[in-house]
């Protein structure tokens, strides 16, 4: 088990630093200059300075400050020398530690990411193993229209929707920026739906496939109850590729959030960087998708050891 988890770290960690690079590059890239941005727009407390007010002395100051000075290969190698120690740097914005901003809004889009994957689990496992032990009914055609809109609604539609009807016609349920758990249902269900269309499709075929197998007839043929051999046998190998599918939906509910935090005014860290990319602050973008990226990978981490513990072949064959 322990030769798994190494395998399966050393493949990881090249996505890490292929992804840091990529974006640490395309910042470098952009038509903005980051010094000059600094000194004039965001310097926090201070009163604003005119471009042709900065000299020349003063650039230099600060683009020796913020480490521009250096070849692009070696401010990327001093990132990752301080990223590993935990030090992301300083926001240009409002001068605050990278880390600080990531920690005080990170919270809240775990919560929403952990509620919209729970919700698409859930609801979605259920639904495909109704639909498949309910094949051609009303039951599974049901499930299946459901899958269909589910996959075809834009998350920021259906969030907006959700505060229309229930927020303010029906009043059931708290409006944009509100706290409390009642607060993270409209969201949840609005990042959730999609995946759990998609988890509900591949549940309802992978457990057809199975039911068909020679050792669930002979379950069956054992005498064995029903209800056993669906949960006992055929779903737990049912299983492995909806696991695969929950590690991607959680990517693509990480960046879901972005557009719902936005709709529904919520803190986290897909506001904190869509604001970061709007003001330019290199550090703080770095920063966040450096998280994002580690999360996303670790995910995947705890996907494929769960394939190790759904079959047992996959860990002795590793």
């Amino acid at each position: 088990m322990r030769k798994y988890i190494g395998r399966r770290l050393l493949t990881l960690a090249p996505v890490v630093l292929g992804v840091t690079f990529a974006v640490f590059v395309m910042l470098h890239l952009m038509p903005v200059d980051p010094v000059m941005m600094m000194i004039t727009e965001l310097s926090a407390g201070q009163a604003p300075v005119q471009p042709n007010e900065v000299t020349q002395e003063r650039y230099d100051a600060v683009r020796r400050e913020m480490g521009l000075d250096k070849p692009l290969l070696v401010q990327y190698v001093a990132f990752l020398s301080k990223a590993v120690r935990g030090d992301l740097g300083r926001s240009f914005q409002t001068r605050r530690t990278v880390w600080e901003m990531i920690l005080a809004n990170a919270p809240a889009t775990v919560e929403l990411a952990v509620a919209g994957l729970g919700l698409a689990v859930v609801l979605g496992i259920a639904l495909g193993v109704v639909a498949a032990l309910r094949r051609d009914t009303w039951l599974d055609a049901g499930v299946m229209a459901f899958s269909v809109a589910g996959l075809s609604l834009p998350s920021f539609w259906l969030g907006i929707m959700l505060i229309l009807l229930v927020s303010y016609k029906l009043g059931l349920l708290p409006v944009v920026s509100a706290v409390g758990w009642q607060a993270l249902i409209l969201p949840a269900v609005a990042l959730g739906l999609r995946a759990s269309a998609v988890i509900a499709r591949l549940t309802r075929s992978s457990l057809v496939e199975i039911l068909h197998l020679e050792y669930v007839r002979t379950a069956r043929a054992k005498g064995l109850p029903g209800k056993a051999v669906v949960l006992k046998h055929a779903l737990k190998n049912a299983l492995i590729p909806v696991v695969t599918v929950v590690g991607l939906q959680f990517g693509n509910l990480l960046s879901g959030a972005v557009i719902i935090e936005s709709v529904f005014g919520r803190p986290g860290l897909g506001s904190l960087a869509v604001r970061a990319i709007l003001f330019k602050d290199f550090p703080l973008v770095q920063g966040t998708v450096l998280v994002l990226a580690i999360s996303y990978v670790c995910v995947n981490l705890l996907v494929d050891l769960s394939y190790a513990w759904l079959n047992p072949e996959i860990r002795l064959g590793a």
